[in-house]
């Protein structure tokens, strides 16, 4: 329970520093090519009553894209980690029957494909 704890603490933080890289750096790059900030992109509808803020939806989405994506790649590298470590610790749990070839449970005594008594 620490464990998840912890996730959501470093995950509300990480975003904290997701949103800050979109809206600092990324959202006035993009404003550049569209001549304004790209957060205050909006179309006003029925003479201004209905306001669609679409300008803040698509921050909305770089910001779940950038995190997904970090995610991602700390949940691959996490993977690669554990393979590593559990390399050394593989031990068999099958061998071959020397009569028919089969792969058998190292523990077995008879063989299931062809019955014969294994060592």
């Amino acid at each position: 329970m620490v464990d998840l704890a912890v996730g959501v603490i470093i995950g509300a933080a990480f975003k904290a520093i997701v949103d800050s890289l979109v809206d600092d750096i990324i959202s006035p790059i993009l404003g550049l090519f569209l001549r304004g900030n790209l957060s205050s992109l909006s179309i006003s509808l029925f003479e201004g009553r209905v306001t669609i803020c679409y300008g803040a939806f698509f921050t909305a989405i770089i910001n779940f894209v950038i995190m997904a994506f970090i995610i991602f790649l700390m949940i691959k590298g996490l993977n690669a980690l554990r393979r590593i470590g559990k390399k050394g610790e593989e031990e068999e749990t099958e061998k071959t029957c020397p009569y028919c070839q089969m792969k058998i449970d190292i523990k077995a005594t008879k063989c299931p494909h062809c019955t014969s008594d294994v060592e």
